[in-house]
């Protein structure tokens, strides 16, 4: 997320510069999706009562959509 945000900063009129960052931010969303519906939602963070939660990863849908428009 640091790299995207680093990327979009320098490449303000020029997102699409950043796809490389942007589709391995999304790969790691939707393996974060795919752990959490095969453990029913139930993997822990250390030390944690929450579950794996990601405020960088957009909603599940949008992220297999994004990907399968970006293959």
């Amino acid at each position: 997320a640091c790299a995207l945000q680093t990327c979009l900063s320098a490449h303000t009129y020029s997102p699409e510069r950043c796809d490389a960052h942007l589709k391995r931010l999304y790969q790691c969303c939707s393996k974060l999706y795919q752990d959490r519906a095969e453990n029913n939602g139930t993997e822990r963070i250390k030390g944690s009562n929450k579950g794996s939660i990601s405020t960088a990863c957009p909603m599940p849908r949008v992220v297999e959509r994004w990907l399968k428009n970006h293959p």
